[in-house]
């Protein structure tokens, strides 16, 4: 049997999962009685969290922000600083693309007072991000709310900017958050079109959940479903090459950014590259300064090969 304070924990952390649990459902998760799981809500009530309860045999219970910072005995000035703090990590990239940082802010967010989370909404509106390098801007809270609904697995209705200015609004079925490089993929199942589909995390106007909670069978490898719309999904051609290096190899020399890995068995990788023509993805190849073979398409192949002929002629006769 685990400890009580185990216990507290485990039902916490079921009760972030979701919109709503019944107790008989959270019963079944942490093998306990209803009673217990009861007791076990008063006792979250005690010491901070707001659950509220629906009476009958179809009610539930689910977590809303609390009333008080529960017990990481931080005050308010504290509490407001660690989510700044974390804001800013998850925006600015300063872990390195760990998605540490965001997820701790969802988990504190999500239990801050009120008085406090309207000041971080205050400062919210107030802040100005000076654009710095290539990375896109994403409007404050928009990775809070998409991280959110991810969680709670919670169908949505979101509203779309694609990259050639056109607005769109679905219903989305949200699954993760991927982060590529210097931006935020948001990995979710369009329901009108049946498809599981990636988006911009900067070119999200508006989220609105829907309270509807979703089961998914058999989801994609959101990663590699992100590297492969990078990796392809802007270009008119793609080619397959192999590389006769181990996966890991194939990764430093072809980033995931810019192509879709697969393993060739221990000493090979197939990599699925994009680019605008064959001349082009010829270049790109050879400037990869590794043996490589052209599987596919031929005129890819045969792009390469007129490319190195050609360098192979002109150092013959500098010689």
């Amino acid at each position: 049997m685990i400890s009580s304070s185990a216990r507290l924990l485990r039902l916490l952390s079921l009760l972030s999962s979701r919109p709503s649990w019944t107790c008989a459902e959270l019963a079944e998760r942490m093998e306990v009685t209803d009673r217990t799981v009861r007791r076990d809500v008063a006792r979250l009530r005690e010491i901070g969290y707001s659950v509220d309860s629906d009476a009958g045999p179809w009610g539930g219970y689910r977590l809303r922000a609390g009333s008080r910072v529960p017990p990481l005995i931080l005050d308010d000035e504290e509490a407001l600083a660690v989510a700044i703090g974390l804001r800013e990590a998850a925006l600015g990239d300063a872990l390195g693309g760990d998605q540490a940082a965001l997820s701790a802010l969802l988990k504190l967010r999500q239990v801050l007072p009120r008085r406090v989370a309207d000041r971080l909404g205050e400062l919210d509106d107030a802040f100005v991000r000076l654009p710095g390098g290539e990375g896109p801007q994403i409007r404050p809270g928009v990775l809070l709310e998409l991280a959110a609904v991810c969680r709670r697995r919670e169908r949505a209705r979101l509203s779309y900017t694609d990259g050639e200015g056109r607005a769109t609004v679905r219903d989305v079925e949200p699954y993760r958050l991927v982060h590529a490089g210097r931006r935020w993929y948001f990995v979710a199942r369009d329901v009108g079109r049946g498809q599981w589909r990636t988006f911009r995390a900067d070119r999200v106007d508006r989220l609105q959940p829907t309270g509807r909670p979703v089961e998914f069978v058999d989801p994609p490898d959101p990663a590699w479903l992100v590297s492969r719309n990078i990796a392809n999904g802007p270009y008119p051609l793609s080619a397959t090459v192999r590389l006769s290096v181990p996966l890991e190899a194939a990764l430093r020399i072809v980033p995931p950014t810019v192509g879709t890995h697969r393993p060739d068995g221990p000493d090979a990788t197939l990599v699925d590259v994009g680019g605008p023509d064959p001349d082009g993805l010829a270049r790109y190849l050879i400037g990869l300064g590794t043996p490589l073979r052209v599987l596919a398409p031929d005129a890819v192949r045969e792009a390469l090969v007129r490319r190195a002929r050609e360098l192979a002629e002109e150092n013959a006769a500098q010689g």
